[in-house]
């Protein structure tokens, strides 16, 4: 199915030869017919070869004056991920929110000091079905960053808001994509995360914090989402999104795994690190996501017929299922996406499923090859 943001690329597509398809725009859902004629328009751009891992990975100052915070411009791209809209407003990603895979990368290690191996793994899953595989470019978001009582309407280009591939709803700071915006700053739902921390945690967020969150969020998802989906890739990238606050928003001086609210005020609206802030001591992964999901086990699923009759999907990859989660990500999210791909659309593919792949990090996980090999 082509979501929403594919349509508004389908229509500029389709209009007059004067209308330039945009350089970090997503193909992905688009029809062949489309494809064939956007393809040719693009500036074709080798991938790049992954980042490795940092060469010194402990802690640093981040929020230096190489790197100093500044408010995006009209133009500037932000979208629903505090890290990475964060890192955009502090340089350590390009300000105007498009990068390439390996600025990504590169952004999010040294700037938070993430695993190399997440860092490649989330990343390429993005741009997979998020970027534009032909100019190897992705957006973090659509919105525009001018504010106030009439700002602009999005940005024709979907991005990391693209909805129900890895953004998805029951979001802690982020309302589901059925009430309208799934990409801005929610103050309810931020006093939401602010109330629990001050239940569970004595003021502070932390992981106990994040798994009560995480379980109230999908019963509200639940209860007032009649399109409420909670599938793979979802289901995991929504455990994760609860861990990473406190996995990257931390100092890495202070050591004891409790965000102050401040701090988080700071990452998840203003899209900044505190002055003087240090990245994590070492280098982080999905740390914390197992208690968040073991403290309130949930099976992935989706409303069906309306509210508050969540289905499990038997079909979808769990936990206990990883390597299924890979496959159902390459053999139905990225090929539905794309199903009959040529010429240079589909050794870009390859390429980043390849580069995905080694993001995995599980030999015991054979690589599938949806398109064959080179």
């Amino acid at each position: 199915m082509v979501s929403f943001v594919n349509l508004i690329a389908l229509a500029i597509a389709l209009a007059s030869p004067a209308t330039a398809f945009p350089a970090h725009a997503s193909l992905a859902g688009l029809p062949r017919d489309v494809l064939e004629r956007i393809i040719p328009t693009l500036q074709l751009r080798q991938p790049g070869s992954p980042p490795g891992p940092l060469r010194f990975n402990g802690t640093k100052l981040v929020n230096d004056q190489q790197h100093p915070w500044k408010p995006p411009q009209d133009g500037d791209i932000r979208g629903p991920c505090p890290g990475l809209n964060t890192l955009a407003s502090h340089g350590w990603l390009p300000r105007n929110g498009i990068a390439t895979p390996a600025q990504i990368i590169d952004a999010v290690q040294e700037g938070f000091n993430m695993e190399n191996t997440l860092a490649k793994f989330v990343t390429y899953a993005a741009h997979l079905v998020d970027g534009n595989l032909i100019t190897d470019q992705l957006s973090i978001g659509s919105k525009t960053s001018k504010t106030g009582p009439n700002p602009p309407a999005p940005a024709i280009v979907g991005g990391l808001d693209t909805h129900s591939v890895l953004e998805g709803d029951a979001s802690l700071t982020r309302a589901d994509f059925f009430f309208g915006d799934n990409h801005s700053f929610n103050e309810t739902l931020f006093d939401e995360l602010v109330a629990f921390s001050n239940k569970y945690g004595a003021g502070k967020y932390n992981i106990t914090v994040a798994a009560e969150l995480r379980w109230q969020r999908i019963q509200d998802s639940i209860a007032t989402n009649p399109t409420f989906s909670f599938v793979s890739p979802r289901y995991f990238t929504a455990y994760g999104e609860a861990a990473f606050p406190v996995n990257f928003f931390i100092d890495g001086r202070q050591g004891d795994g409790q965000l102050d609210l401040k701090v988080a005020r700071g990452f998840f609206q203003d899209m900044r690190m505190p002055d003087d802030f240090y990245r994590a001591s070492r280098p982080m992964s999905g740390d914390g996501v197992d208690i968040i999901a073991n403290t309130h086990p949930v099976p992935p699923g989706r409303n069906v017929g309306g509210v508050n009759n969540y289905v499990p999907d038997p079909t979808s990859a769990n936990f206990t299922t990883g390597c299924l989660a890979y496959q159902n990500f390459v053999n139905q999210t990225v090929r539905g996406l794309y199903p009959n791909p040529t010429g240079a659309l589909i050794i870009a593919l390859n390429t980043n499923l390849d580069f995905f792949y080694d993001g995995l990090g599980d030999a015991t996980c054979q690589q599938v090859f949806p398109y064959g090999r080179d």
